[in-house]
């Protein structure tokens, strides 16, 4: 179900433009200073209406994470807490693409990657986060997580505002395929890579109303 229809560009002096009247931001913490991004992320996310996410900036190697807080291998979907943290420091290369030095499109495109995650872990049982921790050990299965949590977004409808994210990445690191912070110099397409992106754009009908 998408809520809101796919924007090439979203501009920030004209955030409630884009906004439907329903109210996404409910159960949510969110920082002051991001909310745009977010708001218009979360807009693409109807399923995680009524979800509990706490987006939370703090000193961490990974740009962006997203996370259920330790009780969610108990609790059923709709009882579980999330934590998508903004790293606002880290080491220096990767300090270019911190949240805060991103683009406007390129924030709404990596939030929307985070909010695939938990839009995915709320279809799952607790017990899938034991399996999640394992994947975690096999790069293997991490690059098919990660490349099938961008599939997602695109289908969502933040396919060009991933777009965005995914361009910004290599051209500040100068890197043809981006690993995550683990290992930005990736041999394999763990994120999608621009062209790949592109590709499942113009594959989705969804896209082809513009």
């Amino acid at each position: 179900m998408v809520s809101q229809k796919p924007y090439k560009e979203f501009y920030k002096d004209s955030t409630e433009f884009y906004l439907s009247k329903n109210n996404y931001l409910a159960n949510k913490i969110i920082p002051i200073e991001f909310k745009d991004a977010i708001h218009i992320a979360l807009n693409f996310y109807p399923n995680l209406k009524a979800t509990q996410i706490k987006f939370k900036i703090k000193k961490n190697k990974s740009p962006l994470t997203a996370r259920p807080t330790i009780w969610a291998i108990f609790q059923k979907a709709s009882k579980r807490k999330y934590i998508i943290t903004l790293s606002n420091k880290t080491n220096l290369k990767l300090t270019p693409i911190l949240f805060q030095n991103l683009s406007f499109n390129a924030q709404i495109g990596v939030i929307g990657h985070e909010l695939a995650h938990i839009d995915f872990y709320n279809t799952k049982k607790g017990i899938y986060f034991i399996k999640l921790a394992l994947l975690h050990l096999s790069k293997k299965s991490m690059d098919k997580f990660e490349f099938n949590t961008d599939k997602r977004c695109i289908e969502s409808g933040l396919g060009y505002q991933l777009l965005n994210w995914s361009k910004e990445v290599r051209e500040k690191l100068k890197l043809k395929q981006w690993g995550g912070s683990s290992m930005p110099t990736a041999k394999k397409e763990r994120y999608m890579n621009p062209e790949t992106i592109l590709k499942h754009i113009k594959n989705n009908p969804l896209y082809n109303l513009n």
